[in-house]
C-alpha cells in the first residue's frame, strides 16, 4: 500500500449504528458496576461522584446516538468522533483511579481496535496515536489507585514504565492485524459483490432469451391470422390501386415479423440445447472459436489424452471461468495459447498455457485474491487489479474445481491448471 493511500478516506466504509450503541452500553454498564462494587462492597476510597458524573455524560451521548442519529450506518468520521469520546472518557476515569496502575487500563486499546477493523486507516492511526499519548500521561500523572485504610500500591519505576510499553506494543500489534483484516475483508466483499453482479447479468441475458422465445411462440398465431386476412383482402380489393400498395406492404411486413420471430425461436432452441448438456471438449472449442474470431494469435487445443471427454451441464460458472483464463492467456501471450485437455474416469484437467511473460514472482503466491498489482511494469500495463482472476477462480471453485497457477514447461509462459474429479464434474 502506498503511503499516500494511508490517509485516503473511503466513503463506503461504514459502521452499523446498532453495533456501536451496544458496545458503548456494555462499556458504560461495566464501568458503573465496577466503581459501585469498589465503593459500596470493598469500601475503597474513590471519587464516586465524579466517576458517576463521567459515566452519566457518556450515557447521554449514547442516548443521543441511539435516538437522535437517524441513519443506520454511521460513516467513518461520525463513528470516530464517538470512539474518540470513549477514549477520553475512560482516560478520565483511569486518571481518578490509579492511572497506569489500574488493571482496567488495557481497555483503552478497545476503541482503536474497533476502528482498525471497521473504519479507515487514517482514523485508526489517529485513535492509536491519541491512545499512546494518553497512556504516557496516565503513567506520569494520576491519582492513587483506590485502596482501603493505609494500604498503598507501590511498584518500582521500571515496572511502572513497563506497563504502558507493553500496552503500546499490544495496541500496535492488534491494530495492525485488525486493519489488515478489515481491508482484506472489504476488498473481498467488494469483489464478491461484483462477481454476483456479473452472474446476475448473465442470468438476466439468459432470461431475456427465454422470454424472446416465448414471445415468438405466442405471437406466431396472431401473425398467421393477420397474414391470412391480408391475403384475402389482396384477392378481393388488391386490383384497386388505391389499396394495393398498402395491402402489399402489410403482407411484406407481416412476413418480415414472422421471419424475425422464427429466427428468435430457432436461436433460442439452439442455445437451450447448448446450455443444458455439452461435452467439455466442445465447450472448449466454442470458447477457442470465439477468441479466434477476434484475435490473430494461435490457439491450439491438445486433446490427445482426452479419454473420457465427460458430458457436463454448461453452467455460467464453468463457462465464464474458463473463458476468463483463456482470455487472459490470449491477452498476455506473444503469439501462442495452448489448451491441453486430459480426462479419464478419475480426473478431468484443463491446462491453459501461453508464451507470454508468465506470472511474476511477487504475485504468484497471492493470485486469486482481488486487487493485487505486480511490480513488473510490462505486466501492469496490461493488467487490472486481479479482479478477473479472482472471479474466474471463485466461480470455478464453486463448481468443485481446483485452480493452480504456475509456469508452463512447454511455452515458458503462464499456466493455469483447472481440475475436477470426473465424477463430481459430471454430476454438476
Amino acid at each position: 500500500m502506498k503511503f499516500s493511500e494511508v490517509f485516503t478516506s473511503k466513503d463506503s466504509i461504514q459502521l452499523d449504528k446498532k453495533t456501536l450503541v451496544i458496545l458503548r452500553w456494555l462499556a458504560l454498564t461495566g464501568q458503573f458496576l465496577t466503581i459501585s462494587f469498589v465503593y459500596f462492597i470493598l469500601n475503597f476510597k474513590i471519587y464516586f461522584f465524579y466517576c458517576s458524573l463521567i459515566i452519566f455524560v457518556g450515557a447521554l451521548t449514547n442516548f443521543y446516538l441511539q435516538f437522535k442519529v437517524k441513519v443506520n450506518q454511521l460513516n467513518s468520521s461520525t463513528s470516530t468522533i464517538f470512539l474518540f469520546y470513549d477514549v477520553f472518557q475512560l482516560a478520565f476515569l483511569l486518571y481518578l483511579n490509579g492511572g497506569i496502575t489500574n488493571p482496567f487500563v488495557i481497555l483503552l486499546v478497545v476503541p482503536a481496535i474497533v476502528a482498525s477493523t471497521f473504519l479507515t486507516l487514517k482514523n485508526t492511526i489517529n485513535l492509536s496515536i491519541t491512545t499512546i499519548i494518553i497512556l504516557i500521561i496516565l503513567t506520569i500523572n494520576h491519582y492513587p489507585l483506590p485502596h482501603s485504610g493505609e494500604l498503598h500500591f507501590h511498584v518500582p519505576n521500571y515496572y511502572l514504565f513497563a506497563i504502558p510499553i507493553s500496552i503500546i506494543i499490544g495496541l500496535i500489534f492488534l491494530t495492525y492485524f485488525g486493519a489488515r483484516f478489515g481491508i482484506e475483508s472489504r476488498k473481498r466483499s467488494e469483489a464478491l459483490n461484483k462477481l454476483e453482479l456479473i452472474l446476475a447479468k448473465e442470468h438476466e441475458l439468459e432470461s431475456i432469451g427465454l422470454q424472446a422465445a416465448a414471445a415468438a411462440h405466442s405471437l406466431g398465431t396472431p401473425l398467421s391470422t393477420i397474414t391470412v386476412v391480408s391475403r384475402e383482402l389482396q384477392k378481393e380489393i388488391g386490383k384497386d390501386p388505391k389499396y394495393s400498395k398498402d395491402i402489399d406492404l402489410l403482407i411484406s411486413q407481416t412476413k418480415r415479423c414472422s421471419d424475425i420471430l422464427k429466427n428468435l425461436s430457432q436461436d433460442q432452441l439452439k442455445e437451450d440445447s447448448f446450455l443444458t448438456d455439452i461435452k467439455i471438449e466442445d465447450l472448449l472449442n466454442e470458447i477457442i472459436r470465439s477468441f479466434s474470431e477476434i484475435s490473430n494469435k494461435k490457439l491450439i487445443l491438445d486433446n490427445k489424452n482426452n479419454k473420457s471427454n465427460p458430458k457436463i451441464e454448461k453452467t455460467l460458472e464453468i463457462t465464464y471461468g474458463l473463458r476468463n483464463f483463456i482470455g487472459n492467456a490470449v491477452k498476455y501471450s506473444n503469439s501462442l495459447v495452448k489448451i491441453t485437455l486430459e480426462s479419464n474416469d478419475a480426473i478431468t484437467k484443463v491446462q491453459i498455457s501461453d508464451d507470454g511473460p508468465g506470472f511474476n514472482e511477487d504475485i504468484i503466491d497471492v493470485l486469486g485474491e482481488p486487487y493485487i498489482r505486480s511490480k513488473d511494469k510490462m505486466i501492469n500495463s496490461k493488467s487490472g487489479l486481479g479482479l478477473g482472476t479472482f472471479i474466474g477462480k471463485t466461480l470455478l471453485e464453486r463448481m468443485k474445481a481446483k485452480v493452480v497457477f504456475g509456469k508452463s514447461p512447454t511455452t515458458n509462459g503462464a499456466m493455469v491448471t483447472v481440475s475436477w474429479q470426473t465424477s463430481s464434474l459430471v454430476s454438476i
